[in-house]
Protein backbone atom coordinates (compact mmCIF):
# COMPACT_ATOMS: atom_id res chain seq x y z
CA UNK A 1 0.00 0.00 0.00
CA UNK A 2 1.35 3.39 -0.90
CA UNK A 3 2.01 6.14 1.61
CA UNK A 4 -0.72 8.22 0.07
CA UNK A 5 -3.20 5.50 0.58
CA UNK A 6 -2.23 5.08 4.18
CA UNK A 7 -2.62 8.75 4.88
CA UNK A 8 -6.04 8.82 3.27
CA UNK A 9 -7.17 5.96 5.42
CA UNK A 10 -5.97 7.65 8.66
CA UNK A 11 -7.87 10.89 7.90
CA UNK A 12 -11.16 9.14 7.31
CA UNK A 13 -11.04 7.22 10.59
CA UNK A 14 -10.10 10.16 12.96
CA UNK A 15 -12.96 11.16 15.42
CA UNK A 16 -14.59 14.57 15.14
CA UNK A 17 -14.60 16.44 18.52
CA UNK A 18 -17.05 19.37 19.05
CA UNK A 19 -16.41 21.65 22.07
CA UNK A 20 -19.26 23.71 23.55
CA UNK A 21 -18.93 26.46 26.21
CA UNK A 22 -21.34 25.86 29.10
CA UNK A 23 -23.94 28.64 29.41
CA UNK A 24 -22.30 30.63 26.76
CA UNK A 25 -25.54 31.14 24.85
CA UNK A 26 -27.67 32.32 27.84
CA UNK A 27 -25.25 34.32 29.99
CA UNK A 28 -25.97 37.60 28.26
CA UNK A 29 -29.76 37.24 28.57
CA UNK A 30 -29.91 36.86 32.46
CA UNK A 31 -27.03 39.06 33.38
CA UNK A 32 -29.35 41.92 34.88
CA UNK A 33 -32.03 39.83 36.68
CA UNK A 34 -30.69 40.62 40.17
CA UNK A 35 -31.17 44.31 39.55
CA UNK A 36 -34.88 43.84 39.00
CA UNK A 37 -35.23 41.85 42.23
CA UNK A 38 -33.30 44.49 44.14
CA UNK A 39 -35.45 47.25 42.72
CA UNK A 40 -38.60 45.38 43.81
CA UNK A 41 -37.16 44.99 47.30
CA UNK A 42 -36.28 48.70 47.58
CA UNK A 43 -39.76 49.66 46.35
CA UNK A 44 -41.40 47.40 48.90
CA UNK A 45 -39.25 48.85 51.70
CA UNK A 46 -40.10 52.39 50.62
CA UNK A 47 -43.81 51.54 50.64
CA UNK A 48 -43.48 49.95 54.09
CA UNK A 49 -41.72 52.93 55.64
CA UNK A 50 -44.20 55.28 53.97
CA UNK A 51 -47.03 53.27 55.54
CA UNK A 52 -45.32 53.43 58.94
CA UNK A 53 -44.94 57.20 58.60
CA UNK A 54 -48.60 57.62 57.66
CA UNK A 55 -49.76 55.50 60.59
CA UNK A 56 -47.55 57.46 62.94
CA UNK A 57 -48.84 60.84 61.76
CA UNK A 58 -52.54 59.89 61.61
CA UNK A 59 -54.77 60.82 64.56
CA UNK A 60 -56.56 58.18 66.58
CA UNK A 61 -59.91 59.38 65.32
CA UNK A 62 -58.86 58.96 61.69
CA UNK A 63 -57.56 55.48 62.44
CA UNK A 64 -60.87 54.57 64.05
CA UNK A 65 -62.68 55.87 61.00
CA UNK A 66 -60.55 53.86 58.63
CA UNK A 67 -60.98 50.78 60.81
CA UNK A 68 -64.74 51.28 60.85
CA UNK A 69 -64.82 51.58 57.11
CA UNK A 70 -63.07 48.25 56.55
CA UNK A 71 -65.09 46.56 59.31
CA UNK A 72 -68.46 47.54 57.81
CA UNK A 73 -67.88 48.32 54.13
CA UNK A 74 -71.43 47.29 53.18
CA UNK A 75 -73.31 49.35 55.76
CA UNK A 76 -74.29 51.91 53.15
CA UNK A 77 -75.77 49.24 50.93
CA UNK A 78 -77.66 47.76 53.87
CA UNK A 79 -78.91 50.95 55.51
CA UNK A 80 -79.15 53.29 52.56
CA UNK A 81 -77.59 56.68 51.98
CA UNK A 82 -74.06 57.57 51.12
CA UNK A 83 -72.61 57.04 54.62
CA UNK A 84 -73.36 55.10 57.76
CA UNK A 85 -74.20 58.24 59.65
CA UNK A 86 -75.40 61.73 59.00
CA UNK A 87 -71.95 63.19 59.59
CA UNK A 88 -69.72 64.00 56.61
CA UNK A 89 -66.74 61.65 56.24
CA UNK A 90 -63.86 61.31 53.81
CA UNK A 91 -64.64 57.59 53.46
CA UNK A 92 -67.87 56.36 51.96
CA UNK A 93 -69.73 53.51 53.61
CA UNK A 94 -69.25 52.63 57.28
CA UNK A 95 -66.55 55.15 58.14
CA UNK A 96 -66.96 57.45 61.06
CA UNK A 97 -66.76 61.17 60.59
CA UNK A 98 -63.00 61.60 60.69
CA UNK A 99 -63.11 65.33 60.97
CA UNK A 100 -64.48 64.94 64.49
CA UNK A 101 -60.94 64.34 65.66
CA UNK A 102 -59.39 67.23 63.75
CA UNK A 103 -58.17 70.39 65.49
CA UNK A 104 -61.03 72.42 64.06
CA UNK A 105 -63.55 70.13 65.73
CA UNK A 106 -61.53 70.23 68.94
CA UNK A 107 -61.78 73.99 68.83
CA UNK A 108 -65.52 73.69 68.26
CA UNK A 109 -65.76 71.45 71.33
CA UNK A 110 -63.93 74.03 73.41
CA UNK A 111 -66.26 76.70 72.04
CA UNK A 112 -69.29 74.64 73.01
CA UNK A 113 -67.97 74.22 76.55
CA UNK A 114 -67.38 77.94 76.76
CA UNK A 115 -70.95 78.53 75.56
CA UNK A 116 -72.30 76.16 78.20
CA UNK A 117 -70.29 77.96 80.86
CA UNK A 118 -71.72 81.29 79.72
CA UNK A 119 -75.24 79.87 79.81
CA UNK A 120 -74.62 78.53 83.32
CA UNK A 121 -73.34 81.91 84.49
CA UNK A 122 -76.39 83.58 82.93
CA UNK A 123 -78.75 81.13 84.60
CA UNK A 124 -77.08 81.67 87.97
CA UNK A 125 -77.36 85.41 87.48
CA UNK A 126 -81.04 85.10 86.63
CA UNK A 127 -81.56 82.82 89.62
CA UNK A 128 -79.92 85.35 91.95
CA UNK A 129 -82.08 88.12 90.52
CA UNK A 130 -85.23 86.04 91.07
CA UNK A 131 -84.26 85.48 94.71
CA UNK A 132 -83.71 89.21 95.18
CA UNK A 133 -87.06 90.02 93.60
CA UNK A 134 -88.77 87.46 95.84
CA UNK A 135 -87.11 88.97 98.91
CA UNK A 136 -88.19 92.47 97.90
CA UNK A 137 -91.74 91.21 97.37
CA UNK A 138 -91.85 89.78 100.89
CA UNK A 139 -90.41 92.98 102.34
CA UNK A 140 -93.13 94.96 100.59
CA UNK A 141 -95.76 92.57 101.98
CA UNK A 142 -94.30 93.04 105.45
CA UNK A 143 -94.62 96.81 105.14
CA UNK A 144 -98.16 96.47 103.83
CA UNK A 145 -99.23 94.30 106.78
CA UNK A 146 -97.57 96.67 109.22
CA UNK A 147 -99.50 99.56 107.67
CA UNK A 148 -102.71 97.55 107.80
CA UNK A 149 -102.23 96.92 111.51
CA UNK A 150 -101.80 100.63 112.13
CA UNK A 151 -104.81 101.64 110.00
CA UNK A 152 -107.28 98.91 110.94
CA UNK A 153 -108.80 99.64 114.38
CA UNK A 154 -109.50 95.98 115.12
CA UNK A 155 -105.96 94.96 114.26
CA UNK A 156 -104.42 97.94 115.98
CA UNK A 157 -106.06 96.91 119.23
CA UNK A 158 -104.02 93.70 119.13
CA UNK A 159 -100.79 95.02 117.60
CA UNK A 160 -98.82 93.99 120.68
CA UNK A 161 -99.85 90.39 120.01
CA UNK A 162 -98.94 90.41 116.31
CA UNK A 163 -95.25 89.89 115.56
CA UNK A 164 -93.82 90.16 112.04
CA UNK A 165 -90.29 89.23 111.05
CA UNK A 166 -88.19 87.69 108.27
CA UNK A 167 -86.72 84.21 108.69
CA UNK A 168 -84.82 81.90 106.37
CA UNK A 169 -88.19 80.40 105.39
CA UNK A 170 -89.83 83.71 104.48
CA UNK A 171 -92.10 86.30 106.09
CA UNK A 172 -93.42 85.12 109.45
CA UNK A 173 -96.57 86.50 111.10
CA UNK A 174 -97.17 85.35 114.66
CA UNK A 175 -100.42 85.87 116.57
CA UNK A 176 -99.56 85.42 120.22
CA UNK A 177 -101.68 84.79 123.30
CA UNK A 178 -101.73 87.32 126.10
CA UNK A 179 -102.55 86.56 129.73
CA UNK A 180 -105.98 88.14 129.52
CA UNK A 181 -106.59 87.76 125.79
CA UNK A 182 -105.96 84.21 124.58
CA UNK A 183 -106.52 83.44 120.89
CA UNK A 184 -108.38 80.20 121.73
CA UNK A 185 -110.54 78.92 124.50
CA UNK A 186 -108.48 77.15 127.14
CA UNK A 187 -107.57 73.61 126.04
CA UNK A 188 -109.65 74.07 122.89
CA UNK A 189 -109.15 74.74 119.20
CA UNK A 190 -112.15 77.08 119.07
CA UNK A 191 -111.16 80.57 117.96
CA UNK A 192 -112.14 83.58 120.03
CA UNK A 193 -114.21 86.16 118.05
CA UNK A 194 -111.42 88.75 118.15
CA UNK A 195 -108.98 86.17 116.75
CA UNK A 196 -111.17 85.99 113.68
CA UNK A 197 -111.01 89.78 113.41
CA UNK A 198 -107.22 89.44 113.23
CA UNK A 199 -107.03 86.56 110.78
CA UNK A 200 -109.64 87.75 108.27
CA UNK A 201 -107.89 90.93 106.98
CA UNK A 202 -104.48 89.25 107.05
CA UNK A 203 -105.82 86.44 104.87
CA UNK A 204 -106.92 88.95 102.24
CA UNK A 205 -103.52 90.69 102.13
CA UNK A 206 -101.70 87.37 101.66
CA UNK A 207 -103.31 87.11 98.22
CA UNK A 208 -101.16 90.01 97.03
CA UNK A 209 -98.16 87.71 96.56
CA UNK A 210 -97.96 84.38 94.69
CA UNK A 211 -96.05 82.71 97.53
CA UNK A 212 -97.57 79.80 99.44
CA UNK A 213 -98.01 79.83 103.20
CA UNK A 214 -97.25 77.46 106.03
CA UNK A 215 -99.33 77.52 109.25
CA UNK A 216 -98.09 76.14 112.57
CA UNK A 217 -99.68 75.91 116.00
CA UNK A 218 -97.70 76.24 119.25
CA UNK A 219 -98.65 75.59 122.87
CA UNK A 220 -97.02 76.20 126.21
CA UNK A 221 -95.46 73.42 128.27
CA UNK A 222 -98.54 72.84 130.45
CA UNK A 223 -99.70 69.26 129.79
CA UNK A 224 -103.16 68.86 128.36
CA UNK A 225 -105.65 67.87 131.04
CA UNK A 226 -107.04 65.06 128.92
CA UNK A 227 -103.65 63.50 128.36
CA UNK A 228 -104.69 60.19 129.88
CA UNK A 229 -106.76 59.47 126.78
CA UNK A 230 -103.75 60.05 124.52
CA UNK A 231 -104.76 63.56 123.47
CA UNK A 232 -101.86 65.94 124.02
CA UNK A 233 -100.45 69.32 123.08
CA UNK A 234 -99.41 67.83 119.76
CA UNK A 235 -102.99 67.23 118.73
CA UNK A 236 -104.12 70.53 120.24
CA UNK A 237 -101.48 72.59 118.40
CA UNK A 238 -102.26 70.86 115.09
CA UNK A 239 -106.01 71.45 115.49
CA UNK A 240 -105.44 75.11 116.33
CA UNK A 241 -103.27 75.54 113.23
CA UNK A 242 -106.00 73.96 111.10
CA UNK A 243 -108.65 76.19 112.70
CA UNK A 244 -106.53 79.22 111.76
CA UNK A 245 -106.29 77.90 108.19
CA UNK A 246 -110.05 77.62 107.91
CA UNK A 247 -110.55 81.17 109.21
CA UNK A 248 -107.92 82.65 106.85
CA UNK A 249 -109.77 81.08 103.92
CA UNK A 250 -113.08 82.21 105.34
CA UNK A 251 -111.69 85.73 105.49
CA UNK A 252 -110.74 85.70 101.81
CA UNK A 253 -107.42 83.91 101.39
CA UNK A 254 -107.21 81.61 98.38
CA UNK A 255 -107.51 77.95 99.31
CA UNK A 256 -104.55 76.87 97.15
CA UNK A 257 -102.09 79.11 98.99
CA UNK A 258 -101.73 76.73 101.93
CA UNK A 259 -98.77 74.42 101.52
CA UNK A 260 -98.55 72.97 104.99
CA UNK A 261 -100.37 72.90 108.34
CA UNK A 262 -98.50 71.50 111.33
CA UNK A 263 -98.65 71.30 115.11
CA UNK A 264 -95.42 71.82 117.04
CA UNK A 265 -96.70 71.56 120.61
CA UNK A 266 -94.20 73.23 122.98
CA UNK A 267 -90.93 72.36 121.21
CA UNK A 268 -90.29 75.97 120.10
CA UNK A 269 -91.12 78.28 122.99
CA UNK A 270 -91.12 81.96 122.12
CA UNK A 271 -90.30 82.82 125.73
CA UNK A 272 -87.32 80.53 126.08
CA UNK A 273 -86.79 81.21 129.77
CA UNK A 274 -90.38 80.37 130.68
CA UNK A 275 -91.86 77.43 128.71
CA UNK A 276 -95.18 77.80 130.55
CA UNK A 277 -95.61 81.49 129.66
CA UNK A 278 -98.81 82.45 127.78
CA UNK A 279 -96.66 84.03 125.04
CA UNK A 280 -95.57 80.59 123.93
CA UNK A 281 -99.13 79.84 122.80
CA UNK A 282 -99.39 81.22 119.29
CA UNK A 283 -100.25 80.69 115.65
CA UNK A 284 -97.39 81.17 113.20
CA UNK A 285 -98.14 82.00 109.55
CA UNK A 286 -95.10 81.91 107.24
CA UNK A 287 -95.26 83.29 103.71
CA UNK A 288 -92.67 80.99 102.16
CA UNK A 289 -89.91 82.37 100.00
CA UNK A 290 -88.96 80.85 96.66
CA UNK A 291 -86.04 78.85 98.04
CA UNK A 292 -88.13 77.23 100.75
CA UNK A 293 -90.91 76.31 98.35
CA UNK A 294 -88.44 74.73 95.94
CA UNK A 295 -86.78 72.82 98.77
CA UNK A 296 -90.18 71.62 99.98
CA UNK A 297 -91.12 70.09 96.61
CA UNK A 298 -87.61 68.89 95.83
CA UNK A 299 -86.93 67.19 99.15
CA UNK A 300 -90.42 65.93 99.86
CA UNK A 301 -91.50 68.31 102.57
CA UNK A 302 -88.35 69.87 104.02
CA UNK A 303 -89.09 73.53 104.59
CA UNK A 304 -85.80 74.89 105.90
CA UNK A 305 -83.24 76.27 103.46
CA UNK A 306 -79.76 74.80 103.51
CA UNK A 307 -78.00 78.07 104.18
CA UNK A 308 -79.68 80.70 106.34
CA UNK A 309 -77.02 83.20 105.29
CA UNK A 310 -78.36 83.03 101.72
CA UNK A 311 -81.78 84.11 102.90
CA UNK A 312 -80.28 86.89 105.01
CA UNK A 313 -78.25 88.10 102.02
CA UNK A 314 -81.35 88.05 99.83
CA UNK A 315 -83.30 90.05 102.40
CA UNK A 316 -80.53 92.65 102.60
CA UNK A 317 -80.50 92.87 98.81
CA UNK A 318 -84.26 93.34 98.75
CA UNK A 319 -84.09 96.30 101.07
CA UNK A 320 -83.70 96.54 104.82
CA UNK A 321 -87.24 97.61 105.68
CA UNK A 322 -88.09 98.39 109.27
CA UNK A 323 -89.83 95.72 111.27
CA UNK A 324 -93.18 95.97 112.92
CA UNK A 325 -92.79 98.11 116.04
CA UNK A 326 -93.85 95.15 118.12
CA UNK A 327 -91.52 92.63 116.47
CA UNK A 328 -89.31 90.58 118.78
CA UNK A 329 -86.10 88.65 117.88
CA UNK A 330 -86.94 85.54 115.94
CA UNK A 331 -86.79 82.19 117.75
CA UNK A 332 -85.00 79.20 116.17
CA UNK A 333 -86.48 77.71 113.02
CA UNK A 334 -88.82 74.76 113.24
CA UNK A 335 -87.19 71.40 112.53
Amino acid sequence: MSEKGLNSGDDSSAPIIIKRKAGGGHGGHHAGAWKIAYADFVTAMMAFFLLMWLLGSTTKGDLNGISEYFNTPLSTALTGGTRSGSATSVLEGGALALQNSKPAEANNGAGQRASRDKISVLQNSQRAEQIKQDARRLMELKSKIASLIEQNPKLNAFKDQIKIDITSEGLRIQIIDAQNRPMFNSGSSTLEPYTKDILDPIGVVLNDVPNHVSIAGHTDSQPYSGGDTGYSNWELSAERANAARRELINGGMKTDKVLMVRGLADVLPLVAGDPAAPGNRRISIVVLNQQTEEAFFRDGGRTDVSDANQAATAVDAGGNASANPSANPAPPKAP
